[in-house]
């Protein structure tokens, strides 16, 4: 096998289509446009324009605000802790906080801050320390013997 030898296998590189390039290639004279029209011509965008009628997405009402200051949380999941403790990337015996999380890499980025939600059991006995928690996600670790501290008050719900 030499350098000029090397060529693509049949069939991987697809020859592309020249419009309007006569009637024997088989997209001559208006290259498949159809006959004249807006569409027919050069430089046309008209998504969502409907010749001059309102537009759909302007005759539906406007619904619903997005608050420009709302906190992104980091969502952690009871059931996740526990598996993560159970393959010894998490120390238990160790207070958990929101940078060890992120060292185990349960959590890829803290945002602003992490919160802890019920769902799957936790049976170890830990001591967790986040910026948020559900109330079923506190009563599950407490319930394990455990505790749960939310350091910013008006992030717990």
């Amino acid at each position: 096998m030499k350098l000029h030898e090397l060529r693509d296998n049949p069939g991987a590189a697809k020859k592309r289509m020249r419009v309007g390039r006569g009637p024997g290639s088989g997209k001559g004279k208006m290259g498949g446009r159809g006959i004249k029209g807006q569409k027919s011509r050069s430089g046309v965008a008209i998504n969502g324009y409907e010749g001059g009628q309102m537009p759909l997405y302007q005759r539906l009402p406007k619904r619903g605000f997005n608050k420009p200051n709302r906190k992104a949380f980091a969502v952690v999941n009871l059931g996740l802790i526990q598996k993560f403790i159970d393959d010894k990337k998490l120390d238990a015996k160790a207070t958990i906080t929101e940078e060890a999380l992120v060292a185990s890499g349960l959590v890829r980025r803290v945002k602003d801050g992490v919160r802890v939600l019920a769902k799957g059991d936790i049976s170890a006995k830990v001591a967790i320390e986040v910026t948020g928690a559900s109330k079923s996600a506190v009563e599950a670790v407490e319930k394990a013997g455990g505790s749960l501290t939310v350091t910013s008050a008006a992030a717990a719900e």
